[in-house]
């Protein structure tokens, strides 16, 4: 009996680390994409010579991320 008691407290508290660990990495991931790998793809694609596509991508990324804290006040 303190077995399977034991069992369902292991699996409530592990999963709910596995919960956290999951939304800590999302965080975390979403952070390098945008301060990491965007202005690489976009510096790599200037040298490369797709400035007609780096160009538009930059600008509405820089107009999503100047607008978004406005709306979400």
């Amino acid at each position: 009996m303190y077995t399977f008691i034991f069992m369902i407290m292991m699996i409530l508290v592990f999963g709910k680390l596995l919960g956290f660990a999951i939304k800590a990495a999302w965080g975390v991931s979403k952070i390098v994409c945008t301060v990491v790998f965007l202005p690489l793809l976009l510096i790599g694609m200037v040298i490369i010579g797709l400035v007609k596509i780096a160009l538009p991508i930059l600008l509405i990324v820089g107009c999503v991320s100047f607008l978004l804290p406005k709306i979400n006040n």
